[in-house]
């Protein structure tokens, strides 16, 4: 993902369901209470989600962390953007899916920036085939149902 959209740039006050509803719009919204649920469905009690302020420039994230990153949900003016950050072991793994994932996905993979720390990889959530690009990637970090 190249640009930045429009995101929740006040860090004095922390989000909630109804800001983040106003924000992301009603497609922007669907989009983000289905990721919360498929996170509470396949990882029952693995996640405290919480609210991460990056600052003037990138503004709020509900992150999902146990001892390392899982995704970082990110809302913006219309639109959802989700981070996920895969660790070498991760990569190999991710690596091995991407010809079951979209092409834009695909792409987004190969674009990303790679660190010390792993390869980072936003994608604008914007149809369905997204969403479950991003439920595969995320079997792919964490297996469904591990505590």
């Amino acid at each position: 993902m190249s640009d930045i959209g429009e995101r929740m740039l006040d860090g004095s006050v922390l989000p909630d369901a109804r800001t983040v509803a106003r924000c992301l719009g009603a497609s922007g919204y669907r989009h983000w209470t289905r990721l919360l649920e498929f996170i509470e469905k396949n990882y029952p009690g693995v996640f405290t989600p919480d609210w991460v302020f990056g600052g003037k420039k990138y503004g709020w994230g509900l992150r999902f962390k146990k001892s390392k990153s899982f995704c970082t949900l990110i809302p913006e003016q219309s639109r959802l953007v989700v981070q996920i950050v895969f660790g070498g072991e991760e990569r190999e793994k991710a690596e091995k899916i991407l010809p079951e994932l979209t092409p834009s996905v695909r792409k987004a993979y190969g674009e990303a920036a790679t660190y010390h720390d792993g390869k980072w990889l936003a994608l604008v959530v914007d149809r369905k085939e997204i969403l479950d690009d991003i439920e595969k990637m995320l079997a792919v970090k964490r297996k469904p149902g591990c505590v």
